[in-house]
């Protein structure tokens, strides 16, 4: 029912929603106090796959009972009843607990009475629905389980309640863990209630186990006079109830107990009673018995059997499901009570099969045989109770692993299904099928580990299941067919309810499948049918060329009508389709309809559908092929490839063309594809190929070679004998060969290729060159597979001799040294020149050169001719002298030999000698040196334990052999290269712990050890603080960081990860590359300043310098532009540590880079002219956003200028006093330069001005300069003279203004000291005078007709009038509106009421606002309610804007739920604004009337001097006086009556005021105790002049004395009419009114309405004007204003500066200052306690957004600010008339405008920034909004952190509001109003009423057209 649109709204931007629980019914004493603590724990959670669920986490749910008819839903619970809608909303809720009680005490009034009563939780034990009586009845645990009758419609409201019940109310178990069972059956005229529960407490001792009780009459629920199970001894008979159960005749109990009185095992039974046996003569019982199982655990009665679920044990956790057919069981109690009526309970063998239970002295009798049928029920004759002796025995249908709890079961379709809840919260779905249930579907409903409780309902539709457990009810579908998306998941689901409608294409239940009765159109799961398919395509594929026809073999198609069609749909294109049983044939679609083949391939393959209508029956892919792709998608073999694919293509071998079909031309021969059957000539082995090369393979380059191929198939070709070639692919070119066809036997033959020298472009050792042939003109031949012939050149890796000789035999290579020496081909060597002997060994480096005297050093030998195979030089190798063994593992033939040296002396020195047999040996120029290697000393001796130390182990010979690794203990250190002769340099792994270490170093198999000095491992050191925590992208910031153990780090660095875009290139190699080659005499090479990492980043970094063991300077890394830091860290060593954890949790932040303006406004080239002394004033942005003052270093030249002040946007430095030298040598002036870390701005040269300094200079030439000069000055002296004469008065008038300008700033301060003292008497006189008459609040009436209807006068509601002839429809329409005010309070009438009106597109927002208001009127007296609606509203409300954007909600009034907050705020602060917050409101407004009253006001454009509104300024200076009046006042003004005729009033005014503005003043002096609304309105008196006893004159803005100048009338002023100070004068009543000035205090709906100011109209081409003239001019003025002074004046006018009148602003506002901090206090509740209501609001909505998942601050900040501050204070200081009876005039409702303005902003979260360019009111409070920020912030952090509302102060609160505010304005004229809008659009909400299931139940429409019939006398369909 949510509705979730936006409207619009009359009222302030806002935003909130929230709900109340519903009014309760009178409630018993101890009840009462806890009615109101409902709270908002029950929201109905909407899941997804349309399961509802209702949720109440505070309690625990008891049972669930369903309303036959209504489809209601209630859930009784520990101290609650809930009633739900059929969807699980929530629809009332009533409390019944906790209550004071005890077990062992009966019902008590008096707590006395039962002294150990406590607090007891009431959990629900019996809930029952009375359809006849339409009530619900409801038993709990407390107060020995009395029960009541309560309201369907709404369980709040109770019907009756024992006030003093007797035992024979005692209904249900008083115990928790006892159950209780019972049902309402129709007796003959009434309801009778069959109760059956087990023994509890010491006081049910006298409650039978089974009784009946009356529901009706003077003792509801009472057993007197009715059936009771008698029992001899209870202990003896504890039935355990498992459930009760009717059908059309009988009644049946399933319970547990001993089976009789002497035996101590349990057993399970069933009783019977008939339904309308009040005295239970009819009871009968068996025992049931589920083979081997044991007890039985839930039960149902379902259609033709009982169902029970049998458990292994006790609590065993196996369970199993028994069925017991009904006739069987209703046979086996007629037997046993035919054997106890007519046999003495013993059976034809005599054995005892029936007997009287229950220990009663009853025994079995012999009656008449027709006795049973006599008396099917008995009789008071008839032994009774009756127990069968005979088991009743069924076997299990299934099995489960959980024990059930819960069972119900549903007959659909003619199945019976069964729904069984377990243990553990699952939910399991039984087809019962014959002998055997299957469970089809199971899924977790409940919490996990919460049982399913026994009250599982099915609905009376049968399409949905109520599952409850400890903490929820859901709502499950009885069967989820639309899930299943196809037919297979439709049937593999196994649901018996559900089957596959073919021609619907959707999974439905059978009724929903229109044609299901028919053969094959509804597939059930459990049948022999299956989906449909299409079984066979013929053909399986079809040429995309031609169009054809295609038939789909579909078994089990349904038949159609004759008028229905099946079609066929081949992707886009469709064709009818024609059937003949089950094969369907179709026409293929056209070429050009089908899409082109996917590139890469040779064919299209489409959907194929059956279709029905827009259903597809059946579906399959069909390929179109394209038999010419074919051909061109395999070139090396296209006939191979035509006649060898999946298609029917066939090969026409001399037109070389793939085709499909007999399409080859006529005369050529055809080879058929593979598919193709009887046909010789098909498939690939039948096209002309290319079988292979006959030779030869290898090919040597540069010798002429004839190539041979195998053919095979050429026969195919017809005509004359064509011409054949062999192509050679070599690399860059393609060579062409003649070649010739020699014909073998059979289909072979030989292709000989001219024989031809090959000489590849690019020398290689081995060339595979593909080859083919072609016939004729370019006619390929299929290659058969792969061909290629191998070039070898024998020159081509193998450089020397030996490898020549090791070359493959089988290419023929020989070392040749005819020439250059080389390796040859065999035959392109001379005889004579083929060397077979090899040259010696050459020997060109050996690597290392030293090694350890112990030897094992790997000696790696590099040279040419080094033997061909290793057995050459085995033995072959020494070193010094000493023998080398060869690894065969290293050899590489003629160049490589690695050997491992034997042990030698020390300084043994030596060549190194191979000596290959039968070959001189060779001797390498290098000598091999065995050295001992030395440790000496570590550097440094210590390192964290984390590692990344970069340790140096100094010594000598170190530079030993080519393999040196370092330890430091156990641990490897990786060695930097290269490694010196005296050093070796590596770095640190971790270590597990600190301590001592043995460095060792390994020389190839020799170790050295450092035992004198081992490193040492510290703690890691820590990082405790850094600072400061932000910078300037350039970086260079000095950072210091402070810790411990921070010396023992060897390299600290700042670096920060960057994410870089992707042309920032990062400089320097990967940090995984391996450290860059350093060399031993050369320093080592700065570090890159940023790295590109693996994952793209960047990583920039700046080294750290060690001040101490406890600090560490650090410069800022620089960040690229374009680059997002990403993470900010220190490396010390391998420790690793974010800034944020060094800083205390700052994150490091850079800001952007400062910019600077230059200094020369010419540009920054232009020198920058300084005087000395002054202070240089640099303009920038951000320039103090990443540095401080004292790191910003400004140099001129060579000399620093010293910073002063450094704000955002200016720098401030104190230049040297005498002008620097530059730095740069080119440059005369020295350059401004700021540096701030890296960042080096240069803004320009500075130019020192300085008188010069007069040179030495002769006297001869001086005097003869000074003559030459005379001249020259005496022609230019009188202009110089003008010139300085003209400066010095600019330089005059420039410091006149200066000082103006200091004076006025002092000025100011001074007239706002001035003013607040005045103010200030002013205020303490009007505190006097408010003692005796007090603040003039409007009463409640009042105020809440201007909130709710603002802007409709005092009158808003009319009562209609009536027309002749209708008073006698009074009684009616009055009778009809109190139907519909009872109509109101059915909440679902209600909200579909609200939503239908605004689903309305002409259902205005000023419609929306005026309904909403309505509401809030006739639903005043039930607040309540109101509240409930409201909360529900607000709910659908935030659940649709938490989709959008959250902070919208509530922003503006737009739909009726935000007019309803804006009236519920405004009634609960009522009392809040009369006793906390009016004072000092009014306070405000009285300030600024008396401030505004002190100067002029223009009453035309209505601008006034002393505003804070700048648009409302007057700006212009007018001189005026004060003036006090001494007004006659008449007796009884002002309350002053019985002070005498004749008072004497003084009234300040001035002399500029009009007569209007004048008696304005003058009436709120004389009538200042008297509220506005009582004092004669301004415009029905005059104001009399009076000058001694006679002379009296009538004054008035506008009469014959008006001066009129230039088409302008001014209006008339005290100075007009020079009106002296200490005047008298009187005001009279106007002639025109007949002196009948109370008329307007008279009136019933005085208009309310201000009148407005004189408007700057033109009357007949006249315009008025007062104070000024509007500047807005019609241009035909401008011309005729000709005055010389006029131009003048209006000249100096515009020269004037406005600015310097908005001090005027600032002197109002500082002012005022006091009166808006008061006001402002008073609302934020400062040192006050908050209203509930506020706090309950502010709660609701902190639930709201955790409900909703809502975690931003801000969203929650906003949705508080705009359902209170803006919703309602703003709106409220905005209009102070709303709840005070006072006049507001323009100037002070714009100073007002002004502060809600800045109260808006101190609500606000973002930040108050003000510029230049922000509004003049803004800049106003630019220093006091962040204060009032902060009280805004602490607002709301004292609400939340104070105790939560109490829900029953809050209900208390709204019932006291409900009934305090007696005179709530027009109910009745409301619901009239009402009616209007529900009449206009009545059909629509007839039809929602009707549309509602729930509403037509209640019948709303019904009851809405009787209340249309006698409002408008319609006649309905009643």
């Amino acid at each position: 029912m949510g509705l979730h649109q936006r409207h619009a709204a009359q009222e302030m931007p806002l935003l909130l929603p929230f709900t109340l629980g519903p009014a309760m019914a009178p409630r018993p004493p101890f009840i009462a106090r806890l009615l109101l603590m409902l709270p908002l724990l029950y929201q109905p959670l909407t899941l997804t796959a349309g399961a509802h669920r209702f949720s109440a986490p505070n309690t625990t749910l008891n049972r669930l009972a369903l309303a036959p008819g209504r489809g209601a839903l209630y859930v009784g619970a520990v101290n609650h009843l809930f009633q739900l809608s059929p969807d699980l909303q929530l629809e009332s809720v009533a409390i019944t607990g906790p209550v004071f009680d005890s077990p062992d005490c009966v019902p008590f009034r008096d707590p006395a009475e039962c002294p150990q009563a406590r607090l007891t939780d009431n959990a629900n034990q019996l809930l029952l629905v009375s359809g006849r009586a339409q009530e619900l009845v409801a038993c709990g645990q407390v107060r020995q389980g009395v029960c009541e009758k309560r309201r369907l419609d709404d369980v709040a409201q109770v019907l009756y309640q024992a006030e003093d019940p007797g035992d024979g109310q005692f209904v249900a178990a008083n115990t928790p863990g006892v159950a209780t069972v019972g049902l309402v059956v129709p007796g003959p005229g009434r309801d009778l209630l069959l109760v059956a529960r087990g023994l509890a407490g010491k006081l049910s001792g006298g409650v039978p186990p089974l009784t009946v009780r009356q529901l009706a009459g003077p003792q509801p629920f009472s057993s007197e006079g009715l059936g009771r199970l008698v029992v001899g001894d209870l202990s003896d008979y504890n039935n355990s109830y498992v459930g009760a159960f009717a059908d059309t005749r009988s009644a049946y109990f399933v319970f547990r107990r001993r089976g009789a009185r002497t035996q101590a095992e349990y057993c399970s039974y069933v009783a019977r009673v008939c339904l309308g046996d009040a005295n239970l003569y009819s009871y009968v019982e068996v025992p049931l018995t589920c083979r081997g199982q044991g007890l039985i655990q839930a039960a149902f009665l379902a259609p033709g059997a009982l169902l029970g679920a049998f458990a292994a044990g006790p609590k065993g956790p196996q369970a199993a499901l028994c069925a017991f057919p009904l006739a069987q069981l209703d046979g086996s109690m007629e037997r046993a009570r035919r054997l106890c009526y007519t046999a003495g309970g013993r059976g034809p063998s005599g054995a005892e099969e029936a007997t009287v239970e229950y220990g009663v002295t009853s025994r079995c009798v012999t009656l008449p045989p027709d006795s049973p049928e006599s008396y099917p029920c008995g009789d008071e004759h008839t032994p009774s109770p009756i127990a069968g002796r005979q088991p009743l025995e069924a076997g299990p249908l299934l099995q489960l692993a959980h024990s059930i709890s819960a069972i119900a079961a549903l007959q659909a379709d003619g199945h019976t299904i069964a729904f069984l809840g377990d243990a553990q919260g699952q939910l399991h779905k039984v087809f019962l099928n014959g002998t055997q249930g299957q469970v089809y579907h199971s899924q977790q409903v409940g919490p996990p580990g919460s049982a399913i409780s026994p009250d599982l309902l099915v609905d009376s539709s049968g399409s949905h299941l109520y599952v409850l457990t400890s903490q929820q009810v859901d709502r499950v579908p009885v069967a989820a067919c639309p899930q299943f998306p196809n037919c297979t998941s439709c049937l593999q689901a196994r649901d018996p309810l559900c089957g596959w409608c073919v021609l619907q294409g959707r999974c439905t239940r059978k009724g929903q499948c229109r044609r299901a009765a028919q053969p094959n159109q509804w597939l059930w799961s459990y049948g022999d049918n299956c989906c449909l398919h299409v079984q066979s395509l013929l053909p399986a594929h079809h040429p995309r060329q031609e169009q054809g026809q295609v038939t789909l073999s579909v078994p089990w198609l349904p038949a159609l009508a004759p008028d229905e069609y099946f079609h066929c749909a081949f992707g886009d294109y469709e064709s009818l389709a024609h059937v003949e049983g089950p094969n369907v044939a179709c026409v293929t679609p056209p070429q050009d309809q089908l899409p082109l083949n996917p590139p890469g391939t040779d064919h299209i393959t489409l959907p194929l559908a059956l279709m029905f209508e827009d259903v597809a029956v059946a579906a399959t892919n069909f390929s179109f092929y394209d038999c010419g792709a074919v051909q061109a998608l395999e070139v090396a073999a296209p006939c191979r490839a035509c006649v060898g694919s999946l298609w029917r293509c066939h090969w026409c071998p001399q037109s070389s063309l793939c085709v499909y079909g007999e399409h080859c031309p006529e005369g050529e021969r055809t080879i058929y594809s593979a598919l193709e059957v009887d046909v010789q000539v098909r498939g690939p082995w039948a096209c002309p190929q290319v079988k292979g090369l006959a030779g030869p393979l290898l090919v040597p380059v540069g010798w002429e070679s004839r190539l041979a191929l195998y053919v095979q198939n050429l026969q195919h070709f017809r005509g004359p004998p064509a011409s054949y070639h062999c192509w050679l692919e070599l690399p860059g070119e393609l060579q062409k060969l003649p070649a010739s066809l020699e014909e073998t036997t059979g289909d072979t033959g030989l292709i000989y290729c001219r024989a031809q020298q090959f000489r590849p472009t690019m020398a290689q050792r081995e060339l595979p060159v593909p080859i083919y042939v072609t016939r004729g003109e370019g006619q390929r031949l299929d290659n058969a597979r792969t061909l290629h012939v191998t070039l070898y050149d024998c020159a081509v890796g193998h450089p020397d001799c030996s490898h020549c000789q090791a070359a493959n035999g089988s290419l023929g290579c020989l070392w040749c040294s005819q020439g250059q020496p080389a390796c040859r081909y065999g035959p392109l060597c001379p005889p004579g020149a083929v060397e077979l002997l090899c040259p010696m060994p050459s020997i060109d480096t050996v690597e290392p050169l030293t090694g350890p005297p112990e030897g094992g050093l790997a000696l790696t030998i590099l040279g040419s001719n080094l033997g061909r195979d290793f057995a050459d030089v085995q033995d072959a190798v020494s070193v010094a002298g000493r023998p080398c063994s060869p690894d065969p593992s290293f050899y590489r033939t003629s160049d490589r030999i690695v050997c491992v040296t034997s042990p030698a002396p020390n300084g043994t020195v030596g060549p190194i000698r191979v000596a290959i047999k039968s070959r001189p040996p060779g001797i390498s120029t290098q000598h091999f040196t065995y050295q001992d290697p030395v440790l000496l000393s570590l550097s440094p001796q210590w390192g964290p334990q984390a590692g990344g130390t970069q340790l140096t182990i100094h010594g000598q010979h170190l530079q030993t052999g080519g393999n040196v690794s370092a330890f430091v203990g156990s641990q490897p250190c990786p060695v930097w290269e290269p490694v010196c002769p005296e050093a070796i340099v590596c770095r640190t792994m971790p270590q597990a712990s600190p301590g001592e270490a043995v460095v060792r170093v390994v020389f190839g198999r020799a170790q050295r050890t450092l035992l004198a000095s081992p490193f040492h491992y510290t703690a890691n050191p820590q990082l405790l603080a850094a600072e400061p925590s932000v910078s300037f992208r350039g970086g260079g910031r000095l950072i210091r960081v402070r810790g411990t153990g921070l010396d023992v780090v060897r390299r600290p660095l700042l670096s920060v990860w960057l994410e870089a875009a992707a042309e920032v290139q990062a400089v320097g190699a990967h940090p995984w590359d391996p450290p860059p080659r350093r060399s031993c005499v050369a320093p080592a090479a700065a570090p890159q300043a940023c790295i590109q990492l693996e994952t793209g980043w960047l990583q920039c970094s700046t080294v750290c310098s060690v001040n101490s063991s406890s600090l560490l300077l650090c410069r800022s890394p620089a960040v690229p532009d374009g680059a997002s830091p990403r993470r900010v860290f220190f490396s010390l060593d391998n420790v690793h540590v974010d800034f944020a954890s060094a800083s205390g949790g700052q994150d490091f932040l850079y800001q952007p880079n400062p910019r600077l303006a230059p200094l020369s406004r010419e540009g920054p080239i232009r020198p920058y002219r300084l005087k000395p002394g002054n202070i240089l004033d640099v303009e920038g942005e951000g320039l103090n956003l990443g540095i401080s003052k004292e790191e910003v270093r400004v140099h001129i030249g060579d000399s620093e200028c010293l910073v002063q002040t450094l704000t955002l946007t200016h720098l401030y430095c104190e230049p040297p006093p005498r002008a620097p030298h530059p730095t740069n040598g080119s440059s005369t002036l020295p350059q401004f330069v700021v540096q701030m870390g890296n960042v080096r701005l240069a803004l320009g040269p500075v130019q020192y001005e300085e008188e010069p300094v007069l040179s030495a200079f002769p006297v001869e030439a001086q005097v003869g300069l000074g003559l030459g000069a005379a001249v020259l000055i005496a022609a230019v002296l009188l202009l110089t003279l003008m010139y300085r004469h003209k400066s010095k008065q600019a330089l005059r008038d420039y410091q006149k203004v200066l000082v103006q300008l200091e004076n006025l700033e002092i000025g100011v301060g001074d007239q706002c000291r001035k003013e607040f003292t005045d103010l200030m008497t002013e205020m303490t006189d009007l505190s006097s005078d408010l003692e005796a008459s007090g603040i003039p609040f409007l009463d409640y009436r009042t105020y809440a007709e201007r909130v709710f209807f603002p802007g409709r006068g005092s009158c808003p509601l009319q009562p209609a009038l009536e027309g002749p002839g209708e008073e006698g429809r009074r009684a009616p329409v009055h009778q009809g509106l109190m139907q519909l005010s009872n109509l109101l309070n059915s909440k679902l009438f209600l909200l579909t009421l609200i939503h239908t009106l605004e689903e309305q597109p002409s259902f205005s927002q000023r419609d929306r606002c005026h309904v909403a208001s309505l509401l809030s009127l006739a639903l005043h007296g039930k607040l309540e309610y109101l509240t409930d609606i409201m909360r529900t509203l607000l709910g659908n409300l935030a659940a649709h804007y938490v989709h959008r954007n959250p902070k919208l909600m509530l922003r503006r009034t737009e739909t009726m739920v935000e007019k309803l907050l804006t009236n519920w705020v405004s009634i609960c602060l009522y009392s809040f604004l009369r006793e906390v917050a009016g004072e000092p409101l009014y306070m405000l407004l009285r300030a600024i009337q008396y401030q505004v009253d002190k100067g002029p006001v223009d009453a035309v454009t209505g601008k006034a001097k002393r505003t804070l509104n700048d648009s409302r300024l007057l700006r212009e200076d007018v001189e005026f006086q004060p003036l006090t009046l001494m007004v006659l006042a008449s007796p009884g003004a002002g309350g002053a009556a019985g002070s005498g005729a004749g008072q004497h009033v003084p009234a300040r005014v001035l002399d500029t005021d009009t007569i209007t503005q004048v008696k304005e003043k003058v009436l709120d002096q004389v009538y200042k105790g008297t509220p506005f609304s009582q004092r004669p309105s301004v415009h029905d008196l005059d104001l009399e002049w009076r000058s001694g006893l006679a002379g009296h004159l009538t004054l008035s803005d506008e009469d014959l004395t008006s001066v009129t100048q230039n088409q302008w009338k001014r209006l008339n002023t005290l100075q007009h009419y020079k009106v002296p100070d200490g005047a008298t004068v009187g005001l009279i009543p106007q002639l025109h009114n007949g002196g009948a000035v109370s008329q307007s205090l008279a009136q019933s709906c005085p208009s309310g309405e201000n009148i407005p100011m004189l408007e700057d109209g033109e009357e007949g081409g006249v315009r008025l004007w007062h104070l000024v003239k509007a500047t807005e001019e019609p241009e035909g003025a401008k011309a005729r204003r000709s005055s010389l002074k006029e131009r003048e004046r209006e000249r100096a006018r515009a020269k004037a500066i406005p600015e310097i009148y908005l001090t005027r602003l600032l002197s109002m506002k500082g002012t005022l200052q006091k009166f808006v901090d008061d006001t402002f206090q008073a609302i934020l509740s400062v040192n006050r306690p908050v209203p509930i209501a506020v706090k309950y609001l502010f709660d609701f909505l902190d639930e709201l957004a955790e409900k909703h998942g809502i975690l931003d601050p801000e969203t929650l900040h906003i949705w508080k600010t705009n359902s209170l501050l803006l919703r309602f204070w703003v709106n409220t200081l905005k209009n102070p008339q709303v709840i005070f009876d006072v006049r507001v005039s323009d100037n002070v409702d714009a100073i007002l405008a002004v502060i809600a303005q800045t109260f808006m902003d101190s609500c606000t979260v973002s930040e108050h920034k003000v510029g230049r360019d922000s509004p003049v009111n803004k800049l106003l409070y630019a220093r006091e909004i962040p204060r009032y920020k902060q009280m805004v912030e602490r607002y709301y952090s004292d609400i939340r952190q104070s105790s939560p509302a109490s829900y029953q102060e809050m209900n208390s609160t709204l019932a006291e509001l409900s009934g305090n505010y007696t005179s709530a304005p027009h109910c009745l004229e409301a619901l009239q109003e009402l009616y209007s809008h529900i009449h206009r659009y009545y059909d629509q909400v007839i039809s929602a009423l009707e549309e509602d299931p729930m509403g037509q139940k209640m019948q709303l429409a019904c009851r809405l057209q009787q209340i249309a019939a006698l409002v408008e006398n319609k006649v309905t369909d009643l």
